[in-house]
């Protein structure tokens, strides 16, 4: 079934507008409420947002929309995603609602939904939502809202959480490392967390004003970063999204590391303490051949699935495996949670940097194959298998490449585009077959 409502992560849209407008957030924080206490027996949420400005209005509507559904409303205020998947499950709401559109620009926000256990609910559930709120949307929502005010308690519990995930006989002590924030949700417990562990902290996109959560800064906007940690010589940069569900990591020199990188450092770690599971680590079809190919010397699979961490979170959860994450810097620690999260990731990467020395010796020998993604916009989505031109040059492409080279062609789960990932060993196939690609999508469905 095709969800009207619900994308790889969850409800985004244009506040005021649907799917965020008042009527539709109400009738979403009904349906939830409603389903959880027909599965639960009772109804316990706990909202948290990022720092957009429309998040405060959309809080006080879903949780308006909840409590008339019998449900009872915790806010944490300002708070990352995986901060609140982690304090569900600590404290037994039976879900979380995150209000954030993670790295897009402040005119967008969103709506993601957590089970009891901290995860995104299976499609079935969401789709048995969506038929809910699209009967109801079309009632108008009350005027009256409610006033929400932030258990400060929440925060605590969660920074006590992220202490704890320090590697055993790691210190941070005098420990210098440069944190963007992306004047997100992070602004202000990452610096508090590295300063409670004893870290020197470089802060950095830590004023949040309700509009410039991403602008020109954090996991997508690295430049500044770099020249910070080169210029004021940190052992470390961290970037984090807007909802601090992804880290990226910049070395001493200013080279950026990304997700392949952290998972690479983390599998020869939990391998090295006979803590990696099956000798398997669990990725997607984003991430680069070189990583496939470092991993397979040192005797561990890397095993692919669709882009979108909860994807990854399946098959972990299938296999039995315990790494697993996504080149944007999802990475999963299932040990720790089952949530990507930038802050457990940040924590983990300083503590082995700590431990190891420099982050460049922890991704030592991993060669990224020349990758180009492109995204194409798009005026419809029929199945790219049913476009005889894109079939074609698709063809064509993966003929020429063979084992030397990977494509992967896929939709957008969140915005009207096409996008295409071409990885050769020589960046002149790259550039012609990524080319050749993106004129046949524009040629058959371009916007």
């Amino acid at each position: 079934m095709t969800k009207e409502l619900f994308g790889t992560d969850g409800i985004r849209g244009i506040p005021g507008t649907p799917p965020l407008d008042d009527a539709t957030l109400f009738a979403t924080g009904h349906s939830l409420g409603t389903y959880l206490k027909r599965a639960h027996g009772s109804a316990q949420v706990l909202i948290g947002m990022d720092t957009r400005e429309s998040g405060p209005h959309i809080a006080s509507v879903l949780a308006a929309g909840l409590t008339q559904a019998g449900a009872s409303v915790a806010f944490a205020g300002v708070i990352t995603t995986p901060g609140v998947a982690c304090l569900v499950r600590q404290n037994d709401f039976q879900a979380g609602v995150v209000i954030s559109a993670s790295h897009n620009p402040f005119q967008d926000n969103g709506v993601k939904l957590f089970s009891h256990a901290g995860m995104k609910f299976p499609d079935a559930v969401e789709e048995e939502l969506e038929a809910d709120i699209l009967k109801h949307r079309k009632e108008p929502a009350p005027k009256n809202t409610l006033r929400l005010t932030a258990d400060e308690s929440l925060h605590a519990q969660y920074l006590d959480f992220l202490q704890k995930r320090l590697i055993p006989g790691a210190k941070l002590s005098g420990f210098r490392i440069a944190l963007d924030c992306a004047n997100g949700a992070a602004y202000k417990l990452g610096p508090e967390l590295f300063r409670s562990l004893g870290a020197d902290v470089i802060a950095m996109n830590v004023s949040p004003d309700g509009r410039n959560i991403n602008a020109n800064c954090g996991s997508l906007h690295l430049e500044g970063l770099q020249k910070r940690v080169v210029t004021e010589k940190g052992r470390l940069g961290v970037a984090f999204d807007g909802d601090a569900d992804r880290a990226l990591f910049v070395c001493e020199t200013g080279k950026v590391v990304n997700g392949d990188g952290v998972l690479l450092a983390a599998a020869r770690f939990l391998k090295s303490q006979n803590m990696l599971k099956g000798n398997r680590v669990v990725a997607t079809s984003m991430s680069n051949l070189g990583l496939e190919r470092i991993l397979a010397q040192e005797k561990i699979t890397l095993a692919r699935t669709a882009v979108g961490d909860r994807y990854v979170l399946e098959e972990m959860l299938r296999s039995g495996n315990v790494l697993g994450g996504e080149q944007s810097g999802h990475i999963i620690f299932l040990d720790d949670s089952p949530a990507g999260d930038g802050l457990v990731t940040a924590v983990k990467i300083a503590s082995l940097v700590s431990l190891h020395g420099k982050i460049e010796s922890l991704v030592q020998g991993l060669k990224d194959y020349p990758q180009q993604i492109v995204n194409v916009k798009v005026r419809s989505k029929p199945p790219l298998d049913s476009l005889p031109e894109v079939s074609r040059a698709l063809a064509e492409a993966q003929s020429a490449l063979g084992e030397n080279g990977r494509i992967v062609l896929r939709y957008s789960g969140t915005e009207q585009l096409a996008r295409i990932m071409v990885e050769a060993e020589h960046e002149a196939d790259v550039h012609r077959f990524t080319q050749s690609l993106a004129v046949a999508l524009r040629s058959s469905i371009g916007a």
